[in-house]
């Protein structure tokens, strides 16, 4: 296996319809095609299609070795029946509602495990907390008293948030999305360093900039401003002169940063995690990285969802 793909994980929001709806076969097809192609590493989250994202990733695992894998899933969300997030297509009649509180927490987990047909979880992590820090803060404690023997984080895309918990709560990794892209850099001002110095690991998510650094025109899943569209196009066009594709750059930004230990990266289909490796294993030369190492974005905001 090529090392390198040890520090890529699948994240699951694509085949749970984000945007677009996914059959149950073509979720399949593209989780067992990230598997022949080495990828070991599973991120995803009750939110993701009211539950497909966790249903589809434990079927298509249940057969493979349980030790062979990890599997990183999110609380704070709990599935009742309602309207589901209209981000997902195709999702099932339940509606994410919040809940970080100590009982809501480990009811999350356990109806995860369930969707996803396992006794365990790799790591757990607070889902976009932005609006229920203190409640969530607690719930770390809560957490660390099931003695589950998991990592415990927070997932987010906000670095403020993310800053909070690394600086106030007992965690051992932060998902940080969209913040640490060739597009936007923010997460490398305090956030990746702190993590560095305290020993929490990070993982890098939303790389592609929810698909302005693949050629389209969203941003943090709203349709991208123009300024932030400009400064794509002219990233491609640096990278066309060294013969990179813009992806590729993206994918190998965030792994360049020492405190960065994983990219997660989506895919719909089974062709999509094929580019996405492909673009893994595409070299950057040096030349490229020093014609970008000048500052090329400012710090942005994001919206609460991934």
């Amino acid at each position: 296996m090529n090392p390198a793909i040890s520090r890529v994980a699948l994240g699951t929001s694509a085949i749970a319809g984000l945007f677009t709806a996914t059959d149950d076969a073509t979720a399949r097809a593209t989780i067992d095609r990230a598997w022949e192609l080495g990828v070991r590493d599973f991120d995803t989250a009750p939110l993701y299609g009211s539950g497909l994202a966790e249903r589809r990733l434990g079927e298509a695992l249940r057969s493979r070795p349980r030790n062979e894998f990890t599997i990183s899933t999110k609380v704070g969300r709990l599935l009742r029946p309602g309207t589901p997030d209209p981000l997902f297509k195709g999702a099932p009649p339940l509606r994410p509602v919040a809940d970080f509180s100590p009982d809501g927490v480990r009811r999350s987990l356990d109806e995860s495990l369930a969707r996803l047909q396992l006794d365990r979880v790799d790591t757990v992590l607070l889902h976009d907390p932005e609006d229920h820090l203190e409640a969530a803060l607690t719930a770390v404690d809560s957490l660390r008293e099931l003695d589950l023997d998991v990592g415990i984080g927070v997932g987010t895309n906000s670095v403020e948030t993310a800053l909070t918990f690394v600086r106030h709560a007992s965690i051992d990794h932060v998902l940080i999305a969209g913040r640490y892209t060739p597009l936007d850099q923010s997460a490398g001002q305090d956030l990746l360093p702190l993590c560095a110095a305290r020993g929490v690991t990070i993982s890098a998510a939303g790389v592609f900039n929810s698909g302005l650094l693949v050629g389209g025109t969203t941003f943090d899943y709203d349709p991208a401003p123009s300024h932030l569209i400009a400064r794509a196009r002219a990233l491609e066009v640096t990278c066309s002169r060294y013969g990179v594709p813009l992806p590729a750059l993206a994918i190998h930004f965030p792994l360049r940063h020492p405190a960065v230990s994983m990219v997660v990266v989506g895919a719909r289909t089974a062709s999509e995690i094929e580019q996405d490796i492909a673009f893994l294993r595409h070299p950057i030369p040096d030349e490229l990285w020093l014609q970008l190492r000048a500052p090329t974005a400012a710090a942005h905001r994001g919206t609460p969802h991934r």
